[in-house]
């Protein structure tokens, strides 16, 4: 996890290919978002957070907060996640790595003694202004989309 990613912070600016076309941070002005990273798609654990975000969708947006899940698959793995999965939220893909980058979340792993680059399953709040509000690092995913719904400033 970045140092300088703090609670406070300006969070970083980006530009994404989602699900829902091309997005940027100030597509999101005005509301919460809720930028949460995941390291691939149609993976158990990717899987059932990705469905706990959409089975929470309508009270995110009763709570004027956005969900955006990104991860490096491509826009065309995304559609398919979301079509297989119904899923009810928008999915960005960073397949350079620019905005994990940005975020600090593409960190070293280690794997049953095999060190690689994957993406630290993590989650931002970011206020209607652009400002980090909360950080999940090393997610959990049983009961984490609750923990961010319950955590909105409503």
């Amino acid at each position: 996890m970045t140092r300088s990613l703090e609670p406070g912070a300006k969070a970083p600016g980006f530009s994404i290919e989602t699900t829902l076309g091309t997005k940027q941070l100030a597509s999101f002005r005005g509301k919460q978002l809720i930028l949460y990273f995941y390291p691939k798609d149609d993976t158990p654990g990717c899987t059932s957070e990705a469905k706990d975000f959409s089975d929470l969708a309508e009270q995110f947006e009763a709570a004027n907060a956005s969900i955006l899940g990104v991860s490096r698959d491509s826009l065309i793995r995304h559609q398919k996640f979301a079509q297989k999965h119904g899923l009810q939220i928008e999915l960005g893909s960073d397949e350079s790595g620019s905005v994990c980058e940005a975020y600090g979340v593409w960190v070293e792993k280690n794997l049953y003694g095999r060190t690689y680059m994957g993406i630290a399953r993590s989650t931002f709040l970011i206020d209607p202004k652009g400002i980090l509000t909360r950080i999940w690092p090393k997610v959990r995913v049983k009961g984490h989309a609750q923990d961010v719904l319950d955590s909105l400033n409503v």
